[in-house]
């Protein structure tokens, strides 16, 4: 038991106080210095706080820098390693089935692949329709009717193909998000190509101007940000 009449030691300055109920042993010896709480950073910066909530002007060098986890970095583009062996790699998993099933797909991927399916449905509406147009047109214009049949032609199986690469698309193949972009640089030439040699509604071929600024967009959404992070873990859990 502690003598009362025994004075307590005197604490060095700058000692951390003395918590009440906190008593320490026998011979404790205090720190030199004063040793802040278990958990507080001082600032490094001036401009920056230690409390939590509160904003922390970045410091030098670090201007530019991610600040929250996961956030996305800039723009990289990669050469897909997942292309197709096969014929049974291009068709999609379970057939058309699931063509307007988008689960697991964040908003700008299902945006863009809603805008591909669409336009290529459309694109075989307007195509079969353009198709009795030019037929009637071999009977007054044969050789321009043959060059319109070409063309409309190539825009169905355009219109086809990027049914088939949305799917794949929303599968994960980073392949098929490249050939959807190398689509919609084919689907601005046949609208210039359309405008030359007169393709106007009638024909379907007036549509590919639309067409080409519907799949840009699409184009677009495919390669932001939080598109791109979708594809790589796709590819991690692959």
């Amino acid at each position: 038991m502690s003598n009362p009449d025994e004075a307590p030691e005197p604490q060095q300055p700058g000692a951390q106080p003395q918590q009440p109920g906190n008593v320490p042993p026998a011979g404790y010896q205090p720190p030199q210095g004063y040793q802040p709480p278990q958990g507080y950073q001082p600032p490094s910066q001036p401009g920056q706080y230690s409390q939590p909530g509160q904003y922390s002007q970045p410091g030098p060098g670090q201007q530019g820098q991610p600040t929250q986890p996961g956030q996305p970095g800039g723009f990289r583009f990669e050469m897909p390693t997942d292309g197709p062996r096969n014929f049974n790699d291009v068709l999609p998993q379970g057939g058309f089935s699931g063509l307007f099933k988008t689960m697991g797909l964040p908003t700008e991927l299902k945006v863009s692949y809603f805008i591909w399916v669409i336009s290529g449905l459309l694109g075989l509406l307007f195509g079969l329709i353009g198709l009795f147009a030019i037929i009637a047109a071999f009977a007054f214009m044969p050789g321009v009717a043959a060059l319109l049949l070409v063309l409309l032609i190539i825009s169905l199986a355009v219109a086809a193909a990027q049914i088939v690469l949305a799917m794949k698309m929303k599968e994960g193949k980073e392949w098929a998000r490249l050939a959807l972009t190398i689509l919609a640089a084919v689907s601005l030439l046949l609208a210039i190509f359309g405008s030359i040699n007169a393709g106007g509604p009638g024909t379907g071929l007036g549509s590919n101007w639309f067409g080409f600024f519907v799949s840009a967009v699409a184009v677009v959404m495919m390669w932001l940000p939080n598109s791109q992070l979708w594809f790589k873990a796709v590819k991690g859990a692959a």
